[in-house]
């Protein structure tokens, strides 16, 4: 997993990879970006795990759109938004958010897929993890994971000054 903001055109807004992997890590949702079947553009809001190492997962139904384009074309694009906030006197908005690029994998072991669903209740569950992995148990047989493996990822930020006009 390869850090580079060689590409970002507005160098003076780059973020920190330190900066770039607290996003990943924190953040709670991404836009998953495939090619579509007819050669088009498809991308879904989803939420995630980041395992830590080089690897998003993404909790999803067994079967659909998401698995087709991927059959077709795995090379994918993940973007995650962090904070936002509008600075409407000035024309512009503060923000942050990372760009990574992929491999998006599917039908993965019964071992890794029950590892991803106890991650992503530890993130977005985290009273609830007994319960959680219940319910995940559960539920197995009906849900699906995806793994994106992560080859580059870039970052960029603006901080806005409120200045009064």
């Amino acid at each position: 997993m390869k850090y580079t903001n060689e590409d970002v055109r507005r160098q003076d807004r780059l973020m920190s990879e330190a900066d770039a992997i607290n996003l990943l890590t924190d953040g709670e949702y991404g836009v998953l970006s495939m090619q579509a079947e007819d050669g088009g553009g498809y991308g879904v809001p989803l939420n995630y795990i980041f395992d830590g190492q080089h690897s998003l997962y993404i909790h999803c139904a067994p079967e659909g759109r998401k698995f087709r384009c991927i059959e077709k074309n795995p090379s994918v694009t993940f973007c995650v938004v962090g904070h936002t906030r509008l600075v409407p006197r000035q024309f512009t908005t503060e923000y942050n958010s990372i760009l990574l690029h992929g491999t998006a994998h599917l039908h993965l072991s019964d071992e890794e897929k029950m590892k991803a669903l106890h991650l992503i209740v530890r993130k977005f569950s985290p009273d609830y993890i007994e319960t959680g992995d219940k319910y995940s148990e559960k539920s197995f047989h009906r849900v699906d994971i995806i793994r994106m493996d992560i080859t580059e990822f870039s970052g960029k930020c603006k901080h806005v000054k409120d200045n009064k006009i």
